[in-house]
């Protein structure tokens, strides 16, 4: 069966506005035609039985997985994250750098750019994000403060320029030199601002929010927290309308914190991360995240000092924790993985959800959340060893 034209049954189907139970989804030249309870029988149609059909994940931070980095700064590197996200459900990400040489920091970000021209044979390289140099001490985590750097405007032009125009997203601290000057700039080359590894107090990034900063990293985790006479960074991200990014492995933030946040910010506004590191689908032992060392252990990477250093999660698996620790709805926990941050890159008229009109970008998951199988553009490009559903999804690749 190959066709560009075809339908897929799924016992579910999270639509962006609703649920669908034992409907068809009906795709044509790799964008979503229709979703329906009938089938025009001269629709070629795979039956998927017992699965949930959802959007494809959106991961908007994330370092490596399977011991590559994006800091290694190579092609071969980007496929192989690349191809690991799309076993876990992932369509798009930001690949993500982290404190590292000037140099390196540059030709990173040049492959960064390199790869998001291409059609990548796993989840697509929406961007590059930068996190990194432009923090300060205190809440530093895992990057190494010998290479902090003056943010500067040349300095921006320099990361603009080496990603060819594919920078999305640049993290700093608010209480950086001239940080608000440098939010407005980067607003001007319509970069996103995110504050992280930070000690600044509320009223520092009260300011740097309004220059135009989007919201808090990892919020919780390299920031300031809250205090009842200084709510400090934490505080501001999450009272005023602004994005935060979210760990959901159940290490980085409490169940109790995951389910606060989830009351305070309306569900644009939280953003699923993985923030994973090359040892990402690896298990236990020592890695390196940039120029720090890190051990997992149990599955949780932390640097010598005992500092949390990304993490071994995978974005469909965040989705089912906070559904479950947050005691929220699946469908939402969904949409903050891949419909939130589709809003939050401004790309969510074509991609993010399953909705008419959009790009056929889908993810199989079993009965158990398991993922089994991964579409882009009504393509297959992953599909798992389970003889049925591959060979159906093969014959539409």
């Amino acid at each position: 069966m190959q066709s560009n034209h075809y339908a897929l049954k799924a016992a579910t189907i999270v639509g962006e506005d609703n649920n669908y139970t034992d409907h068809y989804l009906v795709i044509k030249a790799g964008v979503i035609n229709a979703i329906t309870a009938s089938l025009d029988p001269a629709i070629p149609c795979i039956d998927l039985g017992e699965t949930t059909l959802v959007p494809g994940l959106i991961d908007l931070h994330i370092h490596g997985r399977q011991g590559c980095d994006v800091m290694d700064a190579t092609m071969t590197s980007m496929t192989t994250i690349s191809n690991s996200l799309a076993s876990h459900g992932v369509t798009g990400f930001l690949a993500t750098t982290v404190t590292s040489s000037w140099q390196e920091t540059l030709d990173a970000m040049n492959n960064i750019g390199q790869a998001s021209q291409q059609t990548m044979s796993g989840a697509q390289v929406l961007g590059g994000y930068s996190e990194g140099l432009f923090f300060t001490n205190e809440h530093k985590g895992a990057h190494n403060e010998q290479y902090f750097l003056e943010l500067t405007h040349q300095r921006i032009d320099d990361l603009i320029n080496a990603s060819n125009h594919h920078l999305k997203v640049l993290a700093l601290a608010p209480e950086i030199a001239n940080a608000c000057e440098m939010i407005e700039y980067l607003n001007e080359k319509k970069i996103k601002v995110m504050l992280g590894h930070t000690d600044a107090t509320y009223d520092e990034t009260l300011d740097a929010i309004n220059a135009g900063a989007c919201g808090g990293v990892h919020v919780f985790n390299g920031m300031r927290g809250i205090h009842h006479r200084e709510p400090g960074c934490t505080g501001a991200v999450l009272v005023h309308n602004t994005n935060v990014e979210v760990i959901a492995d159940g290490i980085h933030l409490h169940p109790a914190i995951l389910k606060m946040i989830c009351q305070l910010k309306k569900q644009q506004q939280i953003t699923l991360i993985s923030d994973c590191s090359n040892a990402g689908g690896l298990g236990d032992g020592h890695y390196q995240l940039g120029k720090t060392a890190i051990e997992v252990k149990d599955g949780v990477a932390r640097t010598q000092s005992g500092s949390l250093a990304g993490s071994t999660l995978t974005l469909e698996k965040a989705v089912f924790n906070l559904s479950n620790m947050a005691e929220i709805e699946l469908r939402d926990a969904i949409h903050m993985a891949s419909l939130s941050p589709a809003q939050f890159l401004g790309i969510d008229k074509t991609v993010g959800s399953i909705a008419l009109g959009k790009q056929a970008d889908l993810a199989i998951l079993d009965p158990h959340g398991k993922v089994q199988a991964t579409i882009i553009q009504g393509r297959c490009i992953y599909n798992a060893a389970q003889e049925s559903l591959s060979d159906h999804l093969n014959n539409i690749a």
